[in-house]
């Protein structure tokens, strides 16, 4: 499986966001960790990390707060 994150806006509906695939959650944190900012700038308003079609964890609010 690969690991991914899904985009949600503030009502909690997916959005398109960066179509990224990790090989393990690491990754997936570390690349998450460098971009969270430029995502909540685009009107990410939360994500939820995946591996495959299950959620591992979130949502995660990208506000301050």
């Amino acid at each position: 499986m690969a690991f991914r994150w899904r985009y949600l806006d503030a009502q909690a509906a997916e959005i398109d966001g960066p179509d990224e695939e990790f090989a393990d959650q690491q990754e997936a944190e570390d690349w998450f960790g460098s971009t969270w900012e430029e995502l909540r700038a685009s009107g990410v308003d939360a994500v939820v990390l995946l591996d495959g079609d299950a959620e591992v964890y979130g949502p995660m609010s990208l506000q301050e707060g």
